[in-house]
This record gives structure tokens, sequence and C-alpha cells, in this order.
């Protein structure tokens, strides 16, 4: 029988390992609470990152990336990019073809479709109240798309529109006119196809036309006053002056009504009348 010295002895030692297995289950809990807490952090923050980057479409340029309207139009590129060519020459003729497409977001009459030039140069004037935004377009590029461009503004199509949409992104900076609806959705009641080449580029100086998909050109056009990313998939049919683009950098330097970087300008931008040399 063991003496009580004994047991006092053994009732200890129960004890202390009571103690112990206590400490070290308290330790693994402490461990599980932090390596929990860790992967929810990155959970949450996986979540996070991938609702941050998940973009969104436009139905007509590509999508700009959203910018404070103060940095606008801070970092624009100054350079202007050259008048363009085409690799291959066009023949001189074109025949076009301008299918009914909706509803006209305002009385006009389609243009013509045959023996349409396709060699030299045409001068226009788009006026914003005072100001003159000259512009050279180009038959050599895409003659159906200047065609279809004057025979709009010489009835009056453009007159009173008012550019629906700015854009301030570091990779899209563009003023985006031509719907009479202010909408972007409206257009001629008339769609034509693209005129594009693989060697367009996109800068400060380009216009080009807007669209919603592979030969979905109608009325609507954007002037490039600063960088432009973009695939070769916009018709390019001519080119903005310098005096001109002083006019768009003026509309640009108050970014859009929604403070993002895409949207209505907040300067006026209404088209008062395109006038054709």
């Amino acid at each position: 029988m063991p003496s009580n010295d004994q047991r006092r002895k053994a009732a200890k030692a129960k004890l202390e390992r009571q103690l112990a297995n206590r400490a070290a289950r308290a330790r693994k809990r402490r461990t599980i609470g932090v390596v929990s807490t860790v992967v929810g952090v990155v959970v949450v923050v996986g979540v996070v990152y991938l609702l941050v980057n998940i973009g969104s479409g436009d139905d007509s340029t590509p999508a700009a990336e959203p910018t404070a309207a103060a940095d606008a139009p801070t970092g624009v590129p100054t350079t202007t990019l050259a008048p363009q060519k085409r690799a291959t020459a066009l023949p001189a003729k074109a025949t076009c073809a301008y299918p009914a497409e909706g509803t006209p977001a305002k009385p006009n009459t389609a243009p013509p479709t045959a023996d349409i030039p396709a060699e030299g140069t045409q001068g226009a004037t788009i006026k914003f109240g005072d100001k003159e935004v000259p512009v050279t377009l180009d038959r050599a590029l895409a003659p159906c798309t200047v065609n279809s461009f004057t025979s709009l503004a010489k009835q009056g199509y453009f007159d009173g529109t008012a550019c629906h949409r700015l854009t301030t992104s570091a990779s899209l900076q563009v003023l985006q006119c031509g719907d009479p609806t202010g909408t972007g959705g409206g257009g001629p009641g008339y769609k034509f196809n693209d005129e594009t080449f693989p060697e367009a580029k996109y800068g400060r100086g380009v216009l080009a036309m807007a669209n919603s998909g592979a030969n979905t050109n109608g009325s609507q056009f954007f002037m490039v006053y600063g960088a432009a990313e973009l695939p070769p998939n916009y018709t390019v049919f001519g080119t903005i002056s310098e005096d001109g683009l002083k006019v768009i950098d003026e509309i640009a330097a108050k970014g859009t009504q929604s403070g993002s970087g895409d949207g209505k300008p907040v300067n006026d931008a209404t088209i008062s009348s395109v006038a054709v040399a």
C-alpha cells in the first residue's frame, strides 16, 4: 500500500500532467484561430480584388478605365499623330451601301452609293458655338465614311447635337459625338460597313467612327485629343487641326459630369454646325 507521501507525489504529478495538457490544448486553439483569421483575410482580399477588377463594356467605343475628373487632362500626349495612309491604295472609285437600320434620330436622306471618290481630301469645320474645329476628311482612307459624313453635314443632321461622351483615362482620351438624341443610342436610320485597315493607329488628332460591333457604322464619331489604345476596329476617316484640338482640350479639361473617366462632359460640347468646304 502506498504511503501518504507517495500518494501526494502521485497526485502532484497527475495535476502537473493535466495542467500541461490544458496548456497544450490552449496553444493549439490559439494556433487554429490565427490560421483561420489569416485564411479569412486572404479570402476577403481575393473577393475585393475580383470585384475591383471586373470591368464593363460599352456599346459604342471600348470601355475607358475610370479615373478622377480632376486628373484630366493631366498626362495627355501633346504630339499629334501624322496623317495615315493605307499600305495598299483603294481603287479610284468606290461603291457603297447604306442599308436601313432602326429609326433615324433626326430626319435625313441616305447618301448616294455609286461612283464615290476614293482619292483626295475634303475640308470641314465642326463648330461649337463660336469655336471652330477644322478637320480634314480623307477619302483615300474611308470613301464611304466620308461620303456619309459629308452628306449628313450638308443636311444639317449634326446641327444642335450634343457630344454625349468624354473619356479621360490614361489609355482612352476621346470626345464622342454625332447622336442627335445625346444618349449614345441614336443614329441616322442606316448603317454601313467598316473601312478599317490593319496598320491603322489612334492618337491625338485622329477622327474615327464609333460603332457597336463590326459593320455597324452610323453617324457617331469620336475625336481623339490624347491617347487611344485601341485595336484597328474603328474606321479612321480624317484628322483634326492643331487649333481644333485646342478647342477639344478645353472641353476635356473640366472632365465629366459624373466625375468619372467616362461620361457626359461638364463643359458644353454642343455642335452648332458642321460646314463642308
